[in-house]
């Protein structure tokens, strides 16, 4: 009898994906095993060693209190993140290096120095200050994914002043909610963003969510397009306002546990949840995880293809390669627009050695087949690593072939986090041997654990459960803005243990996979399955792109499952087909995991950081709300 909470594991994957010698070879963290066994017999001293390699301004008196379930690093210390994000690498050789490589879907560039970064983060920094910002004040971010929306954020955080990205082309609703959840009183917008060659109008949607709401005092619009909108009584231009600052501006001195951010997660139900991350511990896990997991060397290029309206593009656009001092291309606009073949020719053109992207991507790119990525020269790509989603074994195998060369020149390894964790918690390093179907093992400082619903530690392998972490790190999140009670009850849930909310289970050699959210576990005839299990079994057929699978009521079984499937290039619906893959997802995964239902569809609903929305699938299935969809592309 399978035990309260775990999971039947159905998908038996083997074998494994070695790194390529010449990726192996000269990867920062050479024994991997070491490394995670000091974070975890001395976590206060393995992280104060990561925090010394940054700049203070006072040292700490403490590592780490944590009075359950509030905790805090780095205790007395001060600091400003932007100081290590620009001011030392003025002195450290890298004033002239590019720090971002910005493109837009038209092919557009624009290439900025960290002395140039610098002086117009400055700039705009102080033009904030002349409209009365200042330290703990909040400032809503309502920018496309262009260099002054990151000028934005880090001008924010220069001064103290705590900013709340808002992902551009939210509603009016959305971007309301967060603006008056946060008590904001300046938003920062532009006229338009773009994707897919339209434009999108971000002053109308601000100018609706302000209508009325007296706590703002100014907006700020940074006017992109030739012909620029007038501008209204508390509306300021952001050139001018950058134009007639100095390039001098003292980084404010914050307390390692001020807050940097507010980043609002959307829900099933109810408001979403403002998740706050700190100055100090926050710079030191995202800095040491970019150095660590995603290896990135002084000379490589690195390109991540999330959005700043996300937390992969706070930490991993903005924050961690500024800290470390990297070069950064980050594109705005759709990544298969104007043509199928952008993703790698961007690659080619900017040498892109080390990629963060999500699987969705890859399907994506898997979808529009391999004659794109044939036309390309990919072999400055050394490490492609994906997050947001389950990383499915046949997306991952066609990568390695296509993008990586079989291994002759790059590796693509999984990666697992949530908006609360602010890094990476599961993953595969550049050294580690790549398991299809796994994510990888718990990262240095990260204590994990699979549990049933009583709190009790799963032991068996392959036997799943719901997946927990034991002990905060730095990065992790420290509260709920303004609702502390949301937070403890992340913490309390389960006993000692704060849940991720998603189910997994591990092998006898500690690899985890995720199977996919708690809501989304599938339960047949009492055989509780991972919906990824079977979404991977249906990618695995060579006619399809991606699926999602639901559960729905079934007056025998319980549950039957109705899987929603896009086919590659070149295939095409028919019954024929719908008997394939049910026959083909029989031998993968045996007869309890066989969809009932297959419907074909041209896309599938997604989020717009690309995870798919089985919920708003379920809903439209079964005629129920489908709660908060703000998120959804459109």
């Amino acid at each position: 009898m399978v035990q309260q909470g775990q999971i039947d594991h159905l998908l038996q994957e083997s074998g494994e994906i070695q790194p390529p010698a010449a990726v192996a070879e000269q990867v920062y963290l050479k024994d991997f095993d070491a490394e995670y066994r000091r974070s975890i017999e001395d976590p206060e001293e393995f992280w104060a060693q990561v925090a010394s390699e940054l700049h203070w301004f006072k040292p700490w008196s403490q590592v780490f209190q944590w009075d359950y379930p509030n905790f805090q690093w780095f205790l007395d210390a001060t600091c400003n993140i932007t100081y290590n994000c620009l001011d030392r690498h003025l002195t450290d050789g890298r004033k002239n290096k590019a720090a971002f490589i910005w493109l837009g879907e038209d092919g557009t560039e624009r290439v900025f120095t960290y002395g140039r970064l610098a002086q117009m983060v400055n700039r705009f920094a102080n033009g904030l200050k002349s409209l009365g910002v200042s330290k703990g004040d909040r400032v809503v971010i309502y920018m496309p994914l262009t260099p002054e929306g990151a000028i934005a954020m880090l001008a924010c955080a220069r001064i103290g002043a705590i900013h709340s990205v808002v992902y551009a082309g939210f509603s009016v609703g959305s971007l309301r909610d967060r603006i008056q959840d946060a008590q904001a009183k300046v938003l920062i917008t532009a006229d338009a963003g773009y994707r897919r060659g339209n434009k999108v109008d971000l002053k109308g949607i601000s100018d609706e969510a302000v209508a009325g709401l007296d706590l703002v005092e100014h907006i700020v619009v940074w006017r992109r397009e030739a012909d620029k909108p007038s501008l209204g009584p508390k509306e300021v231009d952001f050139d001018q306002l950058m134009s007639e600052n100095s390039v001098h501006c003292e980084a404010e001195v914050m307390s390692s546990e001020d807050p940097l951010y507010i980043l609002y997660t959307s829900g099933t139900t109810g408001r979403p949840k403002g998740v706050v991350h700190v100055h100090g511990g926050y710079m030191v896990g995202i800095y040491y995880h970019f150095k660590t997991f995603w290896d990135v060397k002084d000379d490589d290029v690195f390109w991540c293809t999330s959005d700043i309206g996300w937390v992969v593009g706070h930490s991993y656009i903005v924050y961690a390669p500024l800290i470390a001092g990297a070069t950064t291309v980050f594109r705005e606009g759709a990544i298969d627009y104007p043509h199928p073949g952008v993703f790698y020719e961007v690659i080619e053109k900017q040498g892109v050695n080390v990629i963060f992207t999500a699987p969705t991507v890859l399907r994506m790119l898997m979808r529009y087949g391999e004659s794109y990525p044939q036309q390309y020269d990919l072999t400055s790509l050394r490490f492609l690593t994906c997050a947001g989603e389950p990383l499915n074994p046949e997306a991952l195998r066609w990568a390695n072939e296509y993008l990586c060369g079989s291994g002759k020149w790059g590796y693509i390894v999984d990666n697992y986090w949530q908006t609360e964790t602010g890094g990476p918690c599961l993953g595969t390093t550049a050294s580690m041997a790549g398991r299809p179907g796994r994510v990888g093992k718990p990262l240095p400082g990260v204590v994990m654990d699979i549990v049933d619903r009583e709190g009790q530690t799963i032991e068996e392998p392959d036997k799943g459960g719901l997946l927990v972490i034991r002990r905060p790190f730095p990065h992790f999140y420290r509260t709920v803005y303004g609702d502390p009670d949301r937070y403890a009850q992340d913490w309390g849930t389960i006993p000692d243990c704060y849940l991720t909310g998603d189910v997994a289970l591990r092998d006898a050699d500690g690899y985890y996979m995720v199977v996919g959210r708690a809501d989304d576990v599938l339960n047949v005839a009492g055989h509780r399955i991972g919906s990824a299990e079977v979404e991977s079994a249906l990618v695995s057929h060579p006619a399809v792109a991606e699926a999602a699978v639901i559960g729905k009521p079934h007056d025998i079984t319980g549950e039957s499952i109705k899987g929603f499937v896009t086919l590659r290039v070149g295939n095409e619906p028919s019954e024929e087909m719908v008997a394939a893959l049910k026959a083909h997802v029989r031998h993968e995964l045996g007869p309890i995991a066989v969809p009932s239902e297959l419907e074909f569809m041209q896309t599938l609903p997604k989020t717009r950081s690309g995870k798919i929305m089985r919920r708003l699938l379920k809903a439209n299935e079964l005629g129920l709300d489908p709660g908060d969809i703000t998120t959804l592309e459109e």
